[in-house]
């Protein structure tokens, strides 16, 4: 392939950020679907806290439906797979008709989970969708530069949500080592001072997420 413009490498990062964002807060969404049933309390009002999305629910029982579900909610999970779609259809040739296949049935299926009665099966298939679609980028896509803007956009939506949601410290520790590399060789403009601060802030004995997030978010430069 020749020389990526400009564009694309926009849609390719931003296809890493929407995937990785549908499949980690579905994963969330899923783990915690059966406890904030049986709860007094409204975690997930803390939970819209840490993403910085608004509290727009009126019950748990109304977040449980709609932030999954949605389409008129921007931060809904339905909302961003269908951003990840809106960047991969334009991406057809460059990253192949069956990996963007993998978008399109992830779409099937959040529409299956909205209409059903247990939606968490429906909901894991969308997430074994994004694991063969994260497959097939490895596999079928032989420009390097193209499957690192991709991951470096993953790994970068990845630390962000983690810092966000204050996860072990070894977890972050994990992703910022593997999005490093990612980043360096993705041929993006970064910014070096936002890079090394992030590397060095999850070595602090007590993590700053806050500076964490900023910092992620600015690493790459447009």
């Amino acid at each position: 392939m020749g020389i990526i413009s400009v564009e694309q490498v926009d849609h390719l990062y931003w296809l890493g950020r929407y995937t990785e964002r549908v499949y980690t807060t579905l994963k969330i969404y899923s783990e915690s679907f059966d406890r904030m049933i049986d709860e007094s309390e409204d975690s997930y009002q803390k939970y819209c806290e840490s993403l910085d999305i608004p509290n727009i629910y009126e019950s748990k029982e109304d977040f449980l439906t709609r932030y999954p579900f949605d389409i008129s909610v921007p931060d809904s999970i339905i909302s961003n797979l269908n951003r990840a779609y809106d960047n991969a259809i334009v991406l057809r040739e460059t990253i192949g008709s069956e990996a963007l296949s993998y978008i399109q049935l992830s779409i099937y299926s959040m529409n299956n989970a909205s209409k059903s009665d247990a939606p968490l099966i429906d909901l894991q298939q969308i997430m074994d969708d994004l694991l063969s679609f994260w497959g097939l980028v490895d596999d079928q896509i032989d420009s390097e530069q193209i499957r690192n803007i991709i991951k470096a956009g993953k790994k970068i939506e990845r630390i962000d949500l983690y810092a966000r949601l204050e996860v072990d410290k070894s977890c972050l520790v994990r992703e910022v080592h593997r999005m490093i590399p990612r980043v360096l060789r993705s041929g993006m403009k970064y910014d070096e001072s936002s890079l090394s601060r992030v590397s060095t802030l999850i070595n602090d004995s007590e993590l700053d997420y806050e500076s964490i997030i900023s910092n992620v978010e600015r690493i790459v430069v447009y």
